[in-house]
């Protein structure tokens, strides 16, 4: 579930770029500004894995919502809840473990979204802007992140974020897409904290 985490922070990219590719940043920042309007987000998305051979690892589907820097991620049975202070990953059977936002530094976050963390993390480039879609390819500077490269694809008509590609540090190709996307949704915050009372008694929570 890490792994998704940062996969749909590179769907909703908000940046403002410095000494970078200058057609990228153009539509970043043209992303970044339509971001800022919505009131809440849902979503479905769909995520696949390929190994290095071309072999399908994984293929589930799941929903979002984000407001603000919050957000809740469902992915069959299993759940991620945050508040934009504590995140709670819930295994979907009897174990929730909590942490702050990215304790560790390492993971992307919807967290991040609203923030120009893009300028000093990654550097990036317009590939493509053929048919309905601009493609940037964004590399990270830090060479310790799990990935090696995530393409995201930005859809023109929307200017949003609506297909990534990434590559991890085993040669794995994840692919992501989000579809169903409301921008008006009207979100309570009850949505993003992680309440036990709603689950199994003998749910365990580790901190």
């Amino acid at each position: 579930m890490k792994r998704l985490l940062y996969l749909f922070a590179a769907f909703l990219i908000s940046a403002s770029a410095s000494a970078q590719d200058a057609n990228a940043k153009k539509v970043l920042d043209q992303v970044s500004a339509k971001l800022k309007t919505f009131k809440g987000i849902t979503a479905n998305f769909n995520y696949s894995s390929k190994s290095r051979s071309g072999k399908v690892n994984n293929n589930v589907a799941g929903k979002v919502a984000i407001k603000g820097n919050k957000y809740y991620i469902k992915q069959g049975p299993t759940e991620i809840f945050s508040d934009g202070n504590k995140i709670w990953n819930y295994n979907g059977s009897n174990e929730v473990t909590v942490n702050t936002v990215d304790a560790d530094g390492q993971t992307l976050t919807p967290q991040k979204l609203l923030t120009n963390f893009y300028d000093k993390d990654f550097t990036y480039k317009l590939v493509s802007s053929a048919g309905n879609a601009h493609q940037i390819e964004m590399v990270p500077v830090d060479k310790r992140k799990n990935f090696q490269r995530v393409n995201v694809f930005v859809d023109k008509s929307k200017l949003m974020i609506t297909r990534a590609t990434i590559l991890d540090k085993s040669n794995n190709t994840i692919e992501f897409s989000l579809n169903n996307i409301n921008t008006n949704a009207s979100i309570t915050d009850n949505t993003f904290v992680f309440d036990k009372n709603k689950y199994k008694k003998n749910i365990e929570v580790i901190e």
